[in-house]
């Protein structure tokens, strides 16, 4: 199916004119909550609602990293332009992140078609940075067609992407011992595409068939065959696991594809960025992209409402005062919600 797309472009669309250098500072605006940073969203977001946003979630050590580096690649050699976000875990103690993503995706520095932004979570829960989703915008504005979300790996905790991406990539990989945590963790709910990551390692065929006892539950009637060795059926497009049951299904549904890939070595990254683009096609084709584009939409302001509505609380309070009510909440003196009531009566009097 041939989408409706907006244009190649040679250089990103105003007001950045291409500068990478402005779009880094426009991004670190708004995770520093720069007073400006909501007038240069709204200027922006007119142009943003082009790219398709892609997140990438799995527990920590299942190359979520390495295999969003190799889909760069691929998509780099469709003549694609990528951008990613990589959101890096921010210590409890100490408050820093180590942002170890630009140092993994270092051979695709230079490109002028990719833009990397690592951003650290800062105390936010659920895979994503605080901004991750103004972040998102600022690089569909740029004109990035491509945007990769690269979740914090902190495993079942992680389904904030699904409100983020349109295509949500679930990441396995064989001898971690974390299938029964998938199939409690309601990860595997969010995921359009599966992906088994480091399919040379013993255990790869077990950990496909995890994945299909869990589709089989989810779908009754798919029945997939026993998977044989990734060495006997290859790597290639048209090799994936179910590949003739995945994808669209006759009622309109999609059911998820498990693919194999070996992300160090680039094999199964094609194969996983055609399921992508069918992923893709399937949403503009169904109507279902404009339903998840009103999902992320909601998300979005939900957001935006709950940060002014707790600056304007904030700024309503006298000096002291949150720290006298946790006083008093903590000695049993005063329990939460009068708390939370007597703030809010003191916004409704101002």
């Amino acid at each position: 199916m041939e989408l409706p797309d907006r244009p190649r472009q040679e250089h990103m669309i105003p007001p950045l004119h291409g500068d990478r250098r402005a779009l880094a500072r426009a991004i670190s605006q708004v995770e520093n909550e720069a007073p400006d940073a909501p007038a240069l969203l709204a200027t922006l977001y007119p142009l943003t609602g082009r790219a398709h946003i892609i997140g990438v979630t799995g527990a920590p050590g299942t190359g979520k990293s390495t295999l969003v580096n190799a889909l760069a690649r691929a998509y780099r050699a469709a003549a694609e332009t990528v951008g990613i976000i990589a959101v890096d875990p921010t210590s409890p103690f100490s408050g820093g992140a180590l942002l170890g993503d630009r140092v993994r995706m270092r051979d695709l520095a230079g490109d002028p078609g990719v833009f990397i932004r690592s951003m650290a979570t800062r105390g936010s829960l659920g895979g994503l940075a605080r901004h991750t989703h103004e972040a998102i915008q600022f690089l569909d504005a740029a004109g990035f067609s491509r945007i990769l979300v690269e979740t914090v790996g902190v495993g079942q905790a992680e389904v904030d992407i699904a409100s983020a991406a349109h295509t949500t990539i679930v990441v396995e990989t064989p001898g971690l011992g974390d299938e029964v945590q998938t199939m409690k963790a309601g990860v595997l709910e969010i995921a359009d595409l599966l992906v088994v990551n480091k399919a040379d390692r013993e255990g790869a065929d077990q950990a496909v068939m995890v994945l299909q006892a869990m589709q089989g539950m989810a779908f009754p009637g798919i029945h997939h065959e026993v998977p044989r060795s990734w060495q006997a059926v290859g790597m290639g497009p048209g090799n994936e696991v179910g590949k003739d049951e995945a994808g669209r299904q006759a009622n309109g549904s999609w059911l998820p594809p498990i693919t194999r890939t070996i992300a160090t070595a680039g094999d199964g990254v094609e194969a996983l960025r055609g399921w992508i683009e069918a992923h893709r096609a399937y949403l503009h084709g169904t109507g279902n992209f404009a339903a998840r584009e009103i999902a992320r939409a909601t998300t979005i302001l939900d957001q935006v409402l709950f940060q002014q509505l707790k600056t304007t609380l904030m700024t309503c309070l006298p000096d002291g005062h949150l720290d006298h009510l946790a006083t008093a909440i903590a000695k049993r003196q005063l329990d939460p919600y009068s708390a939370a009531r007597e703030i809010f009566s003191q916004l409704l009097r101002t």
